[in-house]
């Protein structure tokens, strides 16, 4: 009976791992930039609703990991074996188009991170940054990606260290993070619909159910994994909320209007001393190599369970060359889109609309995947559960039309 329970014990220290990583690919730069200009603006007037955003991420997270385990697949690949042409093609245009942006930001953001550390301008980091991380992910496994990952983004505390830095006045923090505040301007409103609408993108949750997939896991274990994804999803919110409280401790109490994520890094050095600015780089860097190989992978994994060609990290290139030439594709067109003169800003504004478009659709598929018994099985996920999952997409489709409306007008962020 001891070594049984040992046997659990151990098992359920190992299947911690995959949601922690899925959460923390969810801070990638695009996502810290968005929290800085709000940080700036409001000082730590939406710490209340940043923290409320981790019932909503672990729900989406547990239920994507129920998914992955009961299906055996990943979300597109459940979609794809169960739904119509204009459904799995909806979902597949969906990933791609914000996955391609996406990684044209997040690389820009992670060039830029290195270039303040060094001093140096940041466009001579993008290619020799593409170039590191497709020789990783071609030459290591699933396996080893996944535990280095894991590791690396202990590097994400580096957000912790620049808020502690910044001296903040942490009766106003707990003040804004724990008293809901609402204004009418319509500053404070657009700062609400991008914090609501870039912070839960698709390849987070669809991350999620490949690793359940890619890992063959048990069923046995998902409980196990269900904690992981809560741990996940609280790690990625407190990320947020030390970004958010060290941009308002400085720019917020100045009123330093900055726009994207290394202009946070660059203000914070006269503001909170030089260390202060390089680790807030060093955290910038961080969520830059966490979330590309996490976009890349899904954007190879999705196109090649649409297009049924062999596909994983755990086989080597010359077994699935399919499989890594998307891979290799959507970095050299990110890689291309950061290159071509778009300005941070304007990546943000389309990275924003994309990613309010792409979003409800992946959320719409997971939801339909999670009811299906055909798929399922007995392992469908509770109804409560799933009224709660549409109450959240409906409530995030809303948010983004409204924000996609505001975009395209010009009347938003």
């Amino acid at each position: 009976m001891a070594r049984r329970s040992a046997l659990r014990t151990r098992d359920y220290v190992r299947a911690i791992g995959p949601g922690v990583v899925a959460g923390a690919s969810d801070t990638d730069p695009t996502t810290v930039a968005t929290i800085v200009v709000i940080g700036a603006g409001t000082t730590y007037e939406l710490g209340w609703l940043t923290l409320l955003l981790f019932p909503l991420i672990a729900l989406v997270q547990t239920i994507a990991t129920r998914v992955g385990i009961a299906t055996n697949r990943d979300l597109q690949d459940a979609i794809s074996r169960s739904r119509g042409r204009l459904v799995r093609w909806s979902l597949l245009v969906s990933i791609l188009v914000v996955n391609i942006v996406t990684i044209a930001a997040d690389l820009e953001g992670g060039a830029a991170a290195v270039g303040l550390i060094v001093r140096q301008d940041w466009r001579w980091f993008v290619a020799p940054l593409s170039i590191v991380l497709l020789a990783v992910l071609l030459k290591v496994g699933y396996q080893v990606m996944q535990r280095a990952l894991k590791y690396l983004m202990l590097c994400l505390l580096a957000y912790a260290v620049s808020a502690i830095l910044a001296h903040p006045d942490w009766m106003a923090v707990l003040q804004g993070s724990f008293v809901p505040r609402f204004q009418r301007s319509q500053d404070y409103l657009n700062d609400v619909m991008s914090l609501l609408g870039t912070t839960l993108t698709g390849y987070v949750y669809f991350w999620q159910t490949l690793g359940q997939a890619e890992e063959k896991v048990p069923w046995q274990l998902y409980s196990a994994r269900r904690v992981d994804a809560v741990l996940g999803s609280f790690f990625t919110v407190a990320v947020f909320w030390f970004i958010l409280v060290a941009c308002g401790a400085t720019l917020g109490v100045h009123q330093l209007p900055v726009d994207t994520a290394q202009g946070a890094a660059q203000a914070l050095r006269p503001l909170a001393g030089p260390f202060a600015g390089d680790l807030f780089a060093v955290g910038l860097l961080t969520s830059a190599l966490i979330a590309l190989p996490v976009i890349m992978a899904t954007t190879a994994y999705a196109t090649g369970a649409q297009l049924n060609f062999r596909r994983g990290l755990s086989l080597r290139p010359r077994q699935a060359p399919l499989f890594y030439t998307v891979l290799a594709l959507s970095l050299v067109l990110g890689a291309t889109a950061a290159y071509a003169g778009i300005s941070p800003i304007r990546l943000l504004f389309i990275a924003g609309i994309v990613g309010a478009i792409g979003t409800p659709v992946g959320l719409v598929c997971l939801l339909m995947v999670a009811a299906d018994k055909r798929l399922m099985g007995e392992h469908t996920v509770p109804p409560w559960v799933r009224l709660a999952g549409w109450t959240v997409t409906v409530v995030l489709s809303l948010i983004s039309a409204f924000y996609l409306y505001r975009l395209i007008t010009g009347s938003g962020p």
